[in-house]
C-alpha cells in the first residue's frame, strides 16, 4: 500500500479537530499531527501501520496536553512508566498495569532516549501471559505526558527524568532485559508484575 502523507495528515487533522473541538484550535492539532508523523515515519518497520501509529501518537499527545492544562477532567488515575529506551522495562510495566487494572487506570510509557523498536524477547515474555503489545512503539518523554501523570515510575533513567512537584514518584530498581535470554526476561517480567500489583493495590479503591 502506498501511503500518501498529505492525505493521511489532512484526514487526521480533520478527525482530531472534530474530536477535540472546543479543546484545541486547528493550528495546535495540525502541529501535533505533523510532530507525530515526524516521530513515527522514520521508525516504522511496516509502512502500512504509519497512519494508525501517527493517529495514536497524536491522540495521546493531545489528551496528555489537555489533561496537563486542565482542559479535560481525568476519569481515572494516570500512570506513567519511564525507562531509557522505552523498549523493555517501561513497556512491560505499562502493559502489565493495563492488563491487571481492568481499565481502572490509564497507562502511558515513554523513554528518555527511545530506541527504534521494542525488544522482541520482551514481546515474547508478555505473550506468554496473554498480553500483546500489538503495534506499540518506543516513545519520547514529553512535558505534557509528565504533567498529565499522577504517578511516575522510573526505571534506570536517573536524572534524565524531569521532576514536577505534586506528582508521586517511584524509582524501581529493575534489571534491564536488553540482550538477555528469555529465561532472564521472564524473571524481570515477574518482578515488574509484583511491583505493578502492589502499586495498583495502593492507588485503586
Amino acid at each position: 500500500m502506498i501511503i500518501d502523507k498529505d492525505t493521511v495528515v489532512s484526514q487526521l487533522i480533520e478527525d482530531l479537530g472534530y474530536a477535540y473541538k472546543g479543546v484545541f484550535d486547528a493550528e495546535s492539532i495540525a502541529e501535533t499531527v505533523h510532530a507525530a508523523w515526524d516521530l513515527i515515519e522514520p521508525r516504522a518497520t511496516v509502512r502500512d501501520y504509519i497512519p494508525v501509529l501517527v493517529a495514536r501518537q497524536a491522540r495521546e499527545q493531545l489528551m496528555a496536553s489537555a489533561q496537563a492544562e486542565g482542559r479535560v477532567a481525568k476519569k481515572v488515575p494516570e500512570l506513567l512508566f519511564v525507562c531509557v529506551h522505552n523498549a523493555g522495562r517501561s513497556q512491560m510495566a505499562a502493559a502489565l498495569a493495563e492488563h491487571l487494572s481492568a481499565r481502572r487506570v490509564h497507562v502511558r510509557s515513554a523513554g528518555s532516549a527511545p530506541t527504534g523498536e521494542i525488544n522482541p524477547v520482551v514481546i515474547q515474555a508478555l505473550e506468554e501471559r496473554g498480553i500483546t503489545l500489538g503495534v506499540a512503539y518506543p516513545k519520547p518523554l514529553s512535558d505534557s505526558v509528565l504533567q498529565a501523570a499522577d504517578v511516575i515510575v522510573t526505571m534506570g533513567c536517573g536524572d534524565s527524568c524531569p521532576y514536577f512537584p505534586g506528582k508521586r514518584y517511584e524509582d524501581w530498581e529493575v534489571a534491564d532485559p536488553a540482550g538477555q535470554p528469555i529465561e532472564v526476561v521472564r524473571q524481570i517480567r515477574d518482578d515488574i508484575q509484583a511491583r505493578v500489583t502492589s502499586l495498583l493495590r495502593e492507588i485503586l479503591p
